[in-house]
């Protein structure tokens, strides 16, 4: 799925009209929660994190308009922006808070979420796709995320990374042929 923003609407939208500046963000938010879910994934078997990460960067993005200029690249490629710099945040801030309390308080209704073996299995999965995407280098990892989680088409990556359409695509298939290899290797030494 790829989204055009109209030039007009942008302008409108700085020019400080709130009927504009609703429509932007509507139109940029499902992809901005796409891209952070694809970056931060699951955390406890569900994607509130990445969904208030994606809240940020709309928040963000709203205080960054009035002084936001068009500098030749889409307004896209400015969002994106934002949103790399609100994950990274979102990275180190897990890092940070690691700890778990637990809790003494008794569940009044029985608990819908998964199982222990189950968000274990779910966790495992995440952690090596995790993985396999850290194996790749940082260009690559964004061009998948922003090709395959967000749905951008290559011209929009391109103008994002700062690279041509070209360029994305041959990068993309690289990283994909790379992934294969990676997740065959990994999977070759779980059956071993």
């Amino acid at each position: 799925m790829t989204v055009t923003i109209d030039r007009a609407l942008v302008h409108r939208a700085v020019q400080g009209d709130p009927t504009a500046t609703a429509s932007l963000l509507a139109d940029v938010r499902p992809g901005l929660v796409r891209y952070c879910r694809g970056r931060l994934g699951r955390v406890g078997g569900a994607y509130t994190t990445a969904d208030d990460v994606a809240q940020e960067v709309c928040l963000a993005v709203l205080r960054a308009l009035p002084t936001y200029r068009e500098q030749g690249v889409p307004f896209m490629a400015f969002v994106y922006r934002i949103a790399a710099h609100k994950v990274a945040d979102a990275h180190r801030a897990a890092v940070r808070a690691a700890t778990v309390t637990p809790t003494d308080a008794p569940l009044d209704r029985p608990d819908a979420t998964p199982g222990p073996e189950q968000r274990a299995l779910s966790a495992d999965l995440a952690r090596r796709l995790s993985g396999l995407l850290d194996r790749l280098t940082d260009a690559q990892r964004e061009i998948i995320i922003l090709r395959v989680a967000v749905g951008l088409s290559a011209d929009e990556v391109a103008t994002i990374v700062g690279m041509s359409a070209a360029a994305v695509r041959v990068a993309q298939s690289r990283a994909l042929a790379r992934l294969r290899t990676l997740a065959g290797d990994a999977f070759g030494e779980v059956a071993a």
